[in-house]
């Protein structure tokens, strides 16, 4: 089938190409997906995007009159395409679910050691010569209290790593999991319970309507002054203003983040010689207490590797007239078990 890659990273290319084995015609371009840059897969039966393209109502209307009639995402969170417009257009659309949790789940516990133990901070002033430790004091993480927002199957690795850790564990999840709760304690609540108990909180949620900017001041002001929050689900599942005040004013004590809402046409990209204009953004990396990665949790070789075998699998089953296993249906009707 003949496939236009879009958002095409030079890390991944060698996966995709391992996986397809020359059974598809794959064309790679850096350009992401967007309403000006939809008419390059005229010709192309197929398109493969990225969490960072634009498949919006709009977009996918401008793919169905160049005779695209698949898109198959090289992700696992879906919120940037329009699946009830796909549906419409008669457009197939599947995903890349379950590629490596742990690969985020690690990603998850990283960020949290290193702003508890303020790693970047030690790291710049050790590179200073300077060190002291006056400003580097974090706390064990045996028998604290940490809440996981989502227990899908990220979430269930974070849970599975902290009680490692000897950590007490509290959750919320519409879909409860027993097996969590016999093998490591878990102890699930109501949102606001679980963010007034918790000195760490782990974000772990797609997003949705419902998730949308689902931290903001009402949750933050439920939290305790030494809470230390971090998101590996998407950046506009928190209000980033109202975390940056919270961290500024001393009332949270950090966030770690590999999200950011407005990370579109910055996050994979070089922008060292062309800076984005983004206040909030400079904010976040200069602030000690924040610390920002670059959407970078999926980007291990196991990762890599399930969500180029999983591309080729989506396209090779529509090749042959079947539905693929991970085949997304309209919004209203899915249930994403997680980001």
């Amino acid at each position: 089938m003949k496939t236009l890659i879009y958002s095409a990273k030079d890390f991944e290319i060698p996966f995709l190409e391992e996986a397809n084995k020359d059974v598809h015609t794959f064309k790679y371009i850096t350009d992401r997906l967007t309403t000006n840059t939809a008419m390059m897969a005229l010709g192309f039966e197929a398109i493969s995007i990225f969490s960072a393209d634009d498949a919006s109502g709009i977009v996918l209307e401008k793919l169905k009159d160049f005779g695209v009639k698949y898109i198959t995402l090289r992700s696992a969170g879906h919120d940037n395409i329009n699946l009830k417009v796909a549906k419409r257009l008669d457009i197939k659309v599947a995903n890349s679910p379950g590629y490596s949790p742990h690969a985020v789940a690690e990603q998850a516990i990283t960020l949290l050691l290193a702003l508890n133990r303020k790693v970047t901070l030690a790291r710049k002033q050790t590179q200073n010569y300077n060190f002291t430790l006056d400003k580097l004091i974090g706390f064990d993480l045996k028998d604290k209290t940490v809440g996981v927002i989502g227990t899908g199957k990220i979430g269930s690795v974070i849970v599975q790593i902290l009680n490692g850790f000897g950590c007490r564990i509290m959750a919320v999840d519409p879909f409860e999991k027993e097996e969590l709760k016999k093998r490591f304690y878990v102890s699930y609540t109501h949102l606001d319970n679980l963010i007034e108990q918790c000195v760490v909180i782990i974000l772990s949620v797609p997003l949705t309507s419902d998730t949308f900017h689902l931290i903001d001041k009402s949750k933050l002001d439920l939290m305790q002054k030494e809470t230390l929050l971090i998101n590996v689900a998407r950046g506009a599942v928190v209000h980033t203003q109202d975390v940056l005040e919270y961290v500024d004013k001393n009332r949270i004590s950090g966030y770690a983040t590999d999200v950011y809402d407005k990370e579109s046409g910055v996050f994979f990209y070089d922008r060292s010689k062309n800076k984005p204009h983004d206040a909030t953004l400079d904010k976040m990396l200069t602030q000690d207490r924040i610390l920002l990665t670059p959407h970078q949790a999926f980007a291990t070789k196991e990762a890599l590797a399930n969500i180029a075998q999983t591309t080729v699998e989506n396209l090779s089953s529509w090749q042959q007239g079947r539905h693929p296993k991970n085949t997304l249906l309209p919004a209203n009707q899915v249930h994403v078990d997680d980001h």
